[in-house]
């Protein structure tokens, strides 16, 4: 799966960059059947990523997938929306509560608003989550290690997965790259991918934390689906029809200004 995964990821970025791509000389560069080509065209295509032609596929100019930005541009983005939803978030997490923070930079906004807090246990596989947590001796904290991927200054891999598979927390706070009604909760790194799906099964709450601009964005990596969610915490700029079809599944959604 995860071959699969990554030649898509490469045929992605190869759309990306020349526009168009073919069958055949796809079949030789990943050393694949066409067969096997056709359903990674098709798979991107259902993705919104691209649109089949004869013999290949072409971007689609009004793709709504997104490029993935280091952590340094994105610690510059929204930064008060952040905020604003790392204290609402802060705020679900009471004395005695084991949680996850995912790594980002919405939850890192989490994270340095529970110093007051005493008691709880955070898991995390955020290097500047940790750091952060570091400063208040009244949490326990646990880091999941493994390998560091230094775009966005997180862990991932088979260490950090054995970790979760002996945990359970009573909440997982999740960020994201993607939110779409259909396609779910998506993100750029299929490991990444990978390793929060582990997080969803520890967890017995589900809270996405997001700003407004990842609403109707699409990743090439699915995490959940939208109907796993238990809360969504997001800023004043959530489109009407998506805080409706939220509450409409009895998805909390808690607003901040």
């Amino acid at each position: 799966m995860r071959d699969t995964s990554s030649r898509r990821d490469k045929i992605a970025s190869m759309l990306r960059k020349d526009g168009s791509v073919q069958v055949l000389v796809l079949a030789e560069r990943f050393g694949v059947s066409t067969v096997t080509i056709r359903k990674d065209l098709k798979f991107l295509e259902e993705l919104g990523v691209s649109t089949r032609t004869y013999g290949g596929a072409i971007l689609n100019e009004s793709s709504n997938r997104i490029v993935e930005r280091g952590i340094a541009h994105k610690e510059q983005l929204y930064t008060k929306e952040k905020e604003a939803i790392g204290v609402a978030a802060a705020e679900m997490i009471e004395p005695g509560d084991s949680v996850i923070l995912d790594s980002g930079t919405t939850t890192f906004q989490i994270a340095a608003h529970l110093a007051g807090i005493q008691g709880a246990t955070v898991i995390t596989n955020g290097l500047n989550v940790i750091n952060r947590l570091s400063h208040f001796e009244g949490l326990e904290m646990i880091l999941l290690g493994g390998i560091l991927r230094r775009k966005n200054m997180s862990f991932f891999g088979s260490h950090a997965e054995q970790a979760l598979k002996d945990l359970h927390v009573d909440k997982l706070f999740l960020g994201v790259d993607g939110f779409h009604l259909d396609k779910g909760i998506t993100t750029h790194f299929e490991p990444e991918a990978h390793l929060n799906r582990l997080m969803l099964r520890s967890a017995s709450k589900i809270i996405v934390v997001t700003d407004s601009s990842k609403y109707g964005r699409i990743c090439l990596h699915q995490i959940l689906g939208i109907d796993e969610v238990s809360t969504v915490i997001t800023d004043a700029g959530i489109p009407d029809d998506y805080r409706s079809s939220l509450e409409d599944r009895d998805i909390a959604v808690r607003v901040v200004d």
